[in-house]
C-alpha cells in the first residue's frame, strides 16, 4: 500500500497567518532541503509576493514549485534581519541564495604580546593569541611584502621563537641591517620598545605621526652631537618618505574598498580594490555561486553583507551598481565596526578611475575563469566520449593509498566537478588493521569505508570512480560496490604506462576488462591525470601528518610526567623532536615545567 502524498503547501493560507514584523522567512522543499533564505522589512507583504502575484520570474517560479514549508523568526528591526540573512546564508549555503564562496581565512600581521622583545610575524587562522592583530590583508604577497618593508624601517625581529630563545650570537638579519639582535641584548628593552611602537602605529597608517616622531629625535640627537644616532634617524625618515611617495595612491587618503561585479555566461565575478591609509593593498576576486537570473546589485548586496558580517570595515565602499537597501546595510555596518560607513556608487574623479580598474579587472577574471570552466568542460565532454558514457559526468572521485614501508597508511578521496575539485568533499582514512603495505587490503577498506553511506542511502553517488592502479586494485573496487549492493557506478583504473611517463596511461574498464590509451594529447586523460595527481598529493600529505604525529608520540608521550601542554612547549622550544633530541639536561631545564627529574628522563628516553 502506498503511503499517503502530504496536500501540497497553501501559501495563501500562510501568508495569512504572518505578522508584518520584519524578520528572516526560510523555504523548504518536501525533503526537508532549505532552497532559500531571505529577509523582509514586512513579513507579510514580503512572502506574500511568492503566492499570491499571478506573475513571476522562472527562476522564482521554479523554486516557488517546490516549497513544501516557510518557517519565519521574527526580528526586532530590518537592520537585525539583514544580519541574520547574512549568518543563515554562510552557515547553511541555501541553494537558491548567492553563496560567497570564500572559505580561505584571510592573512593578518600578528605583533606578539607580553614579552620584553616582541616579533612580527604572518598569521593566518584563529587570533586567540597574545598581542595584536593587523589586518586583514588580500593576499599572503600583500602581507610577506608589509613585513620585509617592516624590516627595513624599524628592525622589529620576526624569527621564530625556538629559534630565537637558543641564539648566542647575532643572526645573519642583525648583519644586514635588518635586525638589532635582541636575541643578545645588543638593544636595550626600552629602545626595542619604542621600535615596536613606531611599527604599531605605521601598521594602524600613522605614518605621518610615525615621521615627526623620528624627525624631532633625529634633531634632539644632532643637537646633543649624537651624529651617528641623529644620521640612522635621518636614513629612517628618508626611507618612510621614499615609501609614502611609492605607495600612496592619489585621491586615496581614506580608507577604502572599491568593489565591481561582472556577470557572464551564468558565473560572476567580484573584483575589490583595497585601500588603507592611502596605500594600495592589492585586489582579490571572489566567484560567488549564482542562482538563475541574477543581477549584479543583487550579487553585491549579498556580498557586502556576507564578507563583511566578521571583517574589518573601512569608512567608504565604492560599489559599480546602487544596492537595494542601502542605507540599512550601511548603519549595521557603522554598528558592528564602530565608524560611520558610506556606501557609495555615484563616484567622480579619482574614485571612478577606481571604479573603473575594478570593473576591467572583474571582467578579465571573469573571461580567464570561463576559458578555464570551458577548457575543463571540454576535458569532461571528452571522457564521456571515450567512456561511452550516457551523459557527461557529474562528479569523478578518485582513490589512492599512501605509506611508508607500510607506516601510518592513508587513503585519500578527492572530488571532481565540472567546476574543477570539489575540495570541501575530500576525504581522507586512516587506514588500520591490514598487513603493513598490503596496498590490496588497504584500498578495499577505503572504498568499503566510503560506500558503506552510498549504500544506506547517505552518501553522494559518484558517476565515475578512477582507482589509482592497474587491474589489482580495480578488482578490489569492484568486490567493495558488489558487496554493498551498489551499482551505476564507472570504475576506472589509472595504470601507469611504460616507463612511467606522463601521457602514457592505460585506462583499465572495469566492466568489460578493456584498455584504453588515450594518448599524451587526449583532454580525457588530461583530466584523468589531474584528478589521479590530485588524490596523489591529498593521500601524501596525509601520510606525513600522521607518520610524524606517530613518531613525536613514540618517544615523547611515553615519558612520565610529559603531558600534552608541556610536549608543545617542548616541541615549541626547541622547533621539532630533532631539537628536543639534540638538547642536553640543562638546555631541557630552560622550559617551562620541565624540572631536573623531568629533564634527566626525558634525556634517557631519548638517548636509550
Amino acid at each position: 500500500m502506498q503511503p499517503a502524498q502530504p496536500p501540497p503547501f497553501d501559501g495563501k493560507a500562510f501568508v495569512s497567518t504572518l505578522t508584518s514584523s520584519p524578520g528572516v522567512y526560510r523555504h523548504f522543499d518536501a525533503a526537508g532541503e532549505l532552497l532559500y533564505v531571505g529577509k523582509a522589512g514586512n513579513l507579510k507583504k514580503r512572502v506574500g509576493s511568492y503566492f499570491l502575484k499571478p506573475r513571476m520570474e522562472p527562476r522564482i517560479a521554479a523554486m516557488v514549485a517546490q516549497i513544501a514549508r516557510v518557517d519565519i523568526t521574527v526580528t526586532r528591526t530590518e537592520g537585525e534581519a539583514l544580519l541574520l540573512e547574512s549568518q543563515l546564508i554562510k552557515s547553511l549555503k541555501p541553494r537558491y541564495n548567492i553563496l560567497l564562496r570564500d572559505d580561505k581565512s584571510y592573512p593578518y600581521i600578528y605583533l606578539s604580546g607580553g614579552e620584553d622583545y616582541p616579533r612580527l610575524a604572518f598569521h593566518r587562522g584563529a587570533r586567540n593569541l597574545p598581542g595584536r592583530y593587523f589586518g586583514p590583508y588580500p593576499s599572503t604577497y600583500a602581507v610577506r611584502e608589509s613585513l620585509s618593508l617592516m624590516q627595513k624601517l624599524f628592525k622589529v625581529r620576526q624569527c621564530e621563537d625556538s629559534y630565537y630563545r637558543n641564539r648566542s650570537r647575532p643572526c645573519l638579519q642583525h648583519q644586514i641591517g635588518r635586525c638589532t639582535a635582541p636575541c643578545v641584548q645588543l638593544i636595550s628593552i626600552e629602545d626595542y620598545r619604542s621600535d615596536v611602537r613606531h611599527a604599531e602605529m605605521f601598521l594602524e597608517g600613522r605614518s605621518n605621526a610615525v615621521i615627526d616622531e623620528l624627525a624631532d629625535a633625529m634633531e634632539r640627537a644632532s643637537q646633543s652631537l649624537q651624529f651617528e644616532r641623529a644620521a640612522t634617524l635621518r636614513d629612517q625618515v628618508a626611507a618612510l618618505r621614499q615609501l609614502q611617495a611609492q605607495h600612496h595612491v592619489h585621491g586615496a587618503s581614506a580608507d577604502m574598498d572599491v568593489i565591481a561585479c561582472r556577470i557572464e555566461s551564468g558565473m560572476a565575478c567580484i573584483s575589490v580594490l583595497f585601500f588603507r591609509n592611502g596605500i594600495s593593498l592589492g585586489t582579490r576576486d571572489f566567484f560567488p555561486r549564482l542562482p538563475l537570473d541574477a543581477e549584479p546589485a543583487d550579487v553585491l548586496a549579498q556580498f557586502i553583507a556576507q564578507y563583511y558580517l566578521d571583517r574589518p570595515v573601512p569608512r567608504e565602499l565604492i560599489l559599480g551598481e546602487p544596492v537595494a537597501d542601502q542605507e540599512i546595510l550601511a548603519e549595521l555596518l557603522a554598528q558592528q565596526s564602530g565608524h560611520a560607513v558610506e556606501l557609495k556608487s555615484s563616484v567622480r574623479g579619482d574614485r571612478a578611475q577606481f571604479l573603473q580598474m575594478a570593473e576591467r579587472n572583474a571582467q578579465a577574471s571573469l573571461t580567464a575563469r570561463l576559458a578555464s570552466r570551458q577548457t575543463l568542460g571540454a576535458r569532461f565532454d571528452d571522457l564521456q566520449k571515450i567512456l561511452e558514457l550516457a551523459a557527461s559526468p557529474r562528479r569523478i572521485e578518485c582513490f589512492d593509498i599512501s605509506h611508508t614501508m607500510g607506516e601510518a597508511t592513508v587513503a585519500s578521496c578527492v572530488v571532481f566537478g565540472p567546476e574543477g575539485p570539489e575540495k570541501s568533499h575530500y576525504r581522507r582514512f586512516n587506514i588500520a588493521g591490514i598487513t603493513p603495505g598490503d596496498d590490496y587490503a588497504a584500498m578495499h577498506q577505503a572504498l568499503t569505508r566510503r560506500f558503506r553511506k552510498v549504500a544506506e542511502g547517505e552518501g553522494v553517488r559518484p558517476d565515475i570512480l578512477l582507482i589509482d592502479g592497474g587491474s589489482g586494485q580495480v578488482a578490489q573496487a569492484l568486490d567493495v560496490l558488489k558487496e554493498l549492493g551498489v551499482t551505476g557506478i564507472e570504475v576506472v583504473g589509472v595504470a601507469k604506462g611504460p616507463g612511467r611517463r606522463a601521457g602514457e596511461e592505460t585506462l583499465v574498464l572495469a566492466d568489460s576488462g578493456r584498455e584504453l590509451h588515450p594518448g599524451s594529447s587526449s583532454p580525457a586523460l588530461h583530466l584523468v591525470a589531474a584528478v589521479r595527481d590530485e588524490a596523489h598529493r591529498f593521500a601524501i600529505s596525509g601520510h606525513r601528518k600522521r607518520r610524524e604525529k606517530a613518531r613525536e608520540r613514540s618517544v615523547l608521550e611515553d615519558v612520565q610526567g610529559i603531558g600534552a601542554r608541556r610536549r608543545s612547549a617542548l616541541l615549541k622550544a626547541f622547533g621539532g623532536l630533532s631539537g628536543v633530541e639534540s638538547a642536553g639536561v640543562e638546555e631541557l631545564m630552560q622550559v617551562k615545567g620541565i624540572d631536573r627529574g623531568l629533564a634527566e628522563r626525558i634525556y634517557a628516553s631519548l638517548h636509550g
